[in-house]
């Protein structure tokens, strides 16, 4: 048999099955390029027209982005500890959120004394007046962590399903005591503090931004520094990620895992309740946002990767924009309000990021 050459050129040439195995990035790179493009030349019947023709209001639509993902962050964060890490199974997340913001309005309304029959207003908050409920709930929630972990889900360990059915338990328990105690069934709002209150903006020109919101990505920035400092540089730190990777040699070696793991558990769930002291600040608190704030970090985490704090800074920026993107680039209606457009991206966010990285951008094996 003769044997034909190959050239360099023809082996360089990407077969049948690897060209297959490039479609999803392949197509992903398309729907990024078009939606771009849509952005910033073209997007009629949108809310503020294309982003060359209103440059200003585009400013501020990023800004939203990455405000709101600066808040999902902060949440997901706590999540990312629990689940990513851990992988404990903590479907009170959402619950610990409200509670932490409930918390953080009964306070509030405690220091300052309400406001009066006309409700507080930001002149009527002062700093402290503001971060000590933020700082207290996150403290309440720290021990509600403690105790849901110490209780029922360290004796639950690599059991995912029963730890599902006994955090869910556990929200629909709290959601009622707040329907109860909280009077939750009504919209409650935390003041932001006076120096970044509704009336401070930042002005750059003809730009105007609310510092509230930009108060929101600097606090998220500084509490993802904390917590990569303290994952990567203290020994409680690397125990964590030791233990998660091989618990049994860990504690062969003379740690109590159980210890660690509790500690981590604490500051999830107090990253929740400060969480929803900000949200709370930052939108209404209601018993069913617990719910929308579970699915929230879920979606963070998936995206971002099991056990990555920066995946899940990524999966937060991901979410920030599809969300706000889609709410102000998209055709809207007097049928079809442009807000509707969010879920259905959002699911396709995930879709596409598991079709290529199927364990999520930043994920590992666990």
């Amino acid at each position: 048999m003769v044997e034909v050459p190959v050239s360099a050129g023809a082996r360089m040439l990407p077969t049948g099955r690897q060209v297959v195995r490039r479609l999803p990035l392949i197509g992903t790179l398309a729907v990024v390029g078009f939606s771009l493009a849509w952005i910033l030349f073209w997007a009629p019947k949108t809310t503020y027209g294309s982003a060359i023709s209103d440059p200003v209001d585009f400013l501020s639509v990023v800004l939203d982005s990455l405000t709101y993902a600066g808040l999902l962050f902060i949440v997901a964060s706590g999540f990312t500890l629990i689940f990513g890490l851990m992988r404990a199974v903590n479907m009170a997340h959402g619950a610990f959120y409200l509670l932490g913001g409930l918390i953080a309005y009964d306070l509030q309304q405690e220091f300052t004394g309400g406001g009066g029959s006309f409700g507080l207003t930001s002149a009527q908050v002062s700093a402290w007046q503001w971060l000590m409920p933020a700082l207290i709930a996150a403290a309440c929630l720290a021990i509600v962590g403690l105790g849901t972990q110490q209780a029922f889900l360290r004796w639950t360990q690599g059991q995912e399903l029963r730890q599902a059915l006994i955090t869910i338990a556990i929200s629909v328990i709290l959601l009622d005591q707040f329907q109860t105690h909280f009077n939750s069934g009504n919209a409650h709002s935390i003041v932001w503090p006076n120096f970044v209150g509704d009336d401070k903006f930042l002005t750059i020109g003809s730009f105007s931004y609310s510092w509230s919101r930009l108060f929101m990505l600097f606090v998220a920035v500084a509490i993802g520094i904390a917590l990569w400092l303290w994952l990567q540089k203290t020994r409680t730190g690397m125990i964590i990620r030791a233990g998660v990777d091989d618990r049994h040699m860990v504690s062969a070696l003379g740690v109590n895992v159980q210890v660690t793991f509790a500690i981590a558990f604490m500051v999830g769930a107090a990253l929740a309740g400060f969480g929803g002291a900000m949200g709370g600040s930052f939108a209404v608190l209601t018993t069913d946002v617990g719910g929308q704030w579970l699915l929230n970090s879920l979606i963070v985490v998936i995206i971002g990767g099991m056990g990555s704090l920066g995946g899940a800074a990524a999966g937060a920026i991901l979410l920030g924009f599809v969300t706000d993107m889609s709410g102000n680039y998209l055709p809207t209606t007097s049928d079809v309000c442009c807000t509707e457009y969010a879920p259905v991206l959002t699911f396709a966010l995930l879709a596409v990021v598991l079709a290529i990285r199927p364990l999520g951008l930043f994920g590992r094996p666990g």
